[in-house]
């Protein structure tokens, strides 16, 4: 069979080995294939292309329900419920999405972008099962840097208690998460990986066995068997902590034999209650680069599928956000031994990595636990330190009763700088990171930020180290603006203060973060029209410059503010409020995300679908003020 016929997974019923071990060669083919030409995430599809196979070769997807965990690694899946055929769309503006989406796929049972929420779900779907008396599998796979995250654990604690609710969950044990995983749990789970016997069963004795003359140097299926049953009586105790928990622990099976996988998921699903079956894979299985650099081929950029190696870009390009953001932390840490990195499980794509390798007694991960990440830096807080978490704009929202409860309310020196906020791109909604706006601002004892360019974003680092109360500093995906920086001696500024960078009489543009520069090139456009607009680089949000901005708003009576986030409740919002609360009674027009999600597609597309380009804005500003200052739109935008 070929991989382009298979429109449902049931189809996969009463296939042999062969042709299983077949379509998986297809999978990983078409798998490297469309990431290498768009991009994607590879390492973690490439590790449970067999896993995938041998699952659904043992369910009824008509019925059944299997929750993958994040969802990148999920790509096999989509190979094998229909979307062969349009796989190459995917991340794509209008394609198909990079993580599950139940309006995508009625095999999509659950849809996710975040760790460690499978257990959860598998759970819940298990207990609606039940008390409507169907009769059904519910399956959750999860990684083992996913079993990391205190949700996880907590549902785990939960199906342990209940021994007549039938739920499988199977670890995918990789020893990855994005980064190498950490943690006691993590520890544990190595420790089996690498203990004598289970090597010994998994190597040596292997192939001595299989290159006997009659065997032909295959492992016939009873030496199999055997070979499983050993590797339990070998390490007794690997299960135990599961299995203490009130779970039946069966592994640890090799995710790479279909049919050990097969029988183990057969029996998993005789049992009444938990089970939890432990399948150990080889992240980027199949394709040597992904092997051999697990952390740099979890995801990627188009690459050359031969070398490995990422196309090279036309033109230079500016340093990153987060690049700029990792060194500025590496000189500060130097200079002050109480300064502290911490970040959950994303070194690499905040910038962590710079003060691992530099400084590693003054880094910090955690794992995928965002929570404890926040209230460990308030802890440390506590003790004079000054810990800066770097953390995405999405997945600080796990965290934000603890940015209210465990920093806020106690006024705690703690910085939080916000990797990836605003508009994300192929991702899609599960990480565009446009709520942080919003989500900030009512935090108590916050001082919230945002810089123009990376020169600022350098200044306001300092800025925030040096504050005696909790800070938020946010700044986008991708490259800076290019601005000369400095190597150090930045000079911290003065809080709630923004800065005037143009003047005019007919407009006042008040723009934050990424839409400082945006706002710059819109007013240029503007005055091409004859309409003059005064920017403001608002620089806070928390505390918002009302000594610059109420006079301004007052003498030119028009006000357009700009933010790459959430209208409702964001930047925006916090004008107005500000504007009324003063009496400021003028009309404004707000640009930023109205209330929709944003799909997976380009940044520049996003921006584009969401009028906030520059000449965009400016035909929206035409619209709204050109008539009350004497002009007229080139062209009406509908949004």
């Amino acid at each position: 069979m070929h991989l382009s016929e298979l429109t449902h997974p049931n189809q996969l019923h009463g296939l042999s080995t062969a042709e299983l071990e077949s379509i998986a060669r297809q999978i990983r083919e078409r798998h490297l294939e469309v990431v290498s030409t768009s991009g994607g995430h590879l390492g973690p599809g490439l590790g449970v292309v067999e896993l995938t196979l041998a699952l659904y070769q043992t369910l009824d997807l008509d019925r059944d329900r299997v929750v993958w965990d994040v969802g990148h690694q999920a790509y096999p899946h989509k190979l094998v419920t229909g979307r062969w055929k349009d796989f190459d769309t995917l991340r794509q503006k209008g394609g198909v999405a990079g993580y599950l989406k139940r309006c995508e796929s009625r095999f999509d049972h659950f849809g996710a972008g975040h760790a460690s929420t499978s257990i959860s779900a598998a759970l819940g779907m298990a207990l609606a099962r039940d008390a409507r008396g169907e009769d059904f599998h519910c399956v959750a796979v999860i990684g083992d840097g996913a079993l990391t995250g205190g949700m996880a654990l907590e549902a785990i604690n939960h199906a342990g208690h209940l021994p007549h609710t039938r739920l499988l969950v199977v670890l995918n044990d990789n020893d990855m998460s994005i980064s190498p995983p950490v943690g006691a749990l993590s520890t544990h789970l190595n420790r089996m990986r690498l203990s004598k016997p289970v090597q010994f069963l998994s190597g040596s004795a292997e192939e001595a066995v299989k290159h006997l003359p009659f065997l032909h140097g295959e492992l016939p299926p009873e030496l199999k068997t055997l070979k499983e049953s050993m590797k339990r009586l070998a390490v007794p105790k690997v299960g135990a902590v599961f299995e203490e928990l009130g779970f039946t622990y069966m592994g640890p099976i090799d995710g790479h034999d279909i049919p050990a996988m097969v029988r183990t998921f057969q029996a998993a699903h005789r049992e009444e209650g938990p089970v939890l079956v432990h399948v150990a894979t080889t992240k980027g299985k199949g394709y040597p680069y992904a092997e051999a650099d697990q952390v740099g081929y979890h995801a990627q950029s188009a690459f050359d599928l031969a070398t490995g190696k990422a196309y090279p870009s036309s033109k230079p390009k500016p340093p990153s956000w987060s690049k700029v953001f990792g060194q500025t932390l590496v000189k500060i840490c130097e200079q002050d031994p109480k300064v502290v990195g911490i970040t959950a499980a994303m070194a690499t794509g905040t910038g962590l990595d710079l003060l691992e390798k530099a400084l590693p007694k003054q880094y910090f991960d955690v794992g995928i636990a965002e929570q404890h990440a926040v209230t460990m830096a308030a802890g440390m807080a506590c003790e004079g330190l000054r810990p800066v978490v770097a953390i995405y704009s999405t997945f600080l929202q796990r965290a934000y009763d603890q940015l209210i409860h465990d920093v806020g309310i106690q006024n705690l020196p703690v910085t939080f700088v916000l990797d990836r906020a605003g508009i994300v791109g192929a991702d899609g909604p599960t990480h565009q990171g446009q709520y942080d706006i919003s989500y900030l601002r009512a935090v108590p004892n916050f001082t919230v930020m945002a810089p123009k360019d990376e020169a600022e974003l350098q200044r306001m680092l300092v800025t925030a180290i040096a504050h005696d109360g909790p800070c938020a500093i946010r700044f986008p995906r991708g490259e800076g603006e290019g601005v000369p920086l400095m190597e150090e001696g930045w000079q911290p500024l003065e809080i709630g203060r923004g800065e005037q960078l143009t003047d005019g009489d007919d407009l006042l543009i008040v723009a934050y973060g990424s839409m400082v520069m945006p706002a710059l090139a819109t007013a240029g456009l503007l005055q091409e029209k004859g309409l003059r607009a005064a920017v403001v680089n608002a620089r806070f949000l928390r505390p918002l410059d009302e000594a610059l901005i109420l006079p301004l708003a007052r003498r030119i009576g028009r006000v357009v503010t700009m933010e790459e986030g959430a209208l409702a409740g964001g930047f925006g919002a916090a004008v107005v409020e500000t504007l009324v609360d003063h009496e400021v009674l003028v009309p404004v027009l707000r640009l930023g995300i109205p209330d929709l999600l944003v799909d997976h597609a380009s940044p520049e597309q996003s921006k584009q679908s969401l009028g906030l380009t520059p000449a965009q804005m400016a035909d929206r500003i035409l619209e709204r003020f050109g008539r009350s200052a004497g002009l007229q739109p080139q062209r009406a935008l509908a949004v």
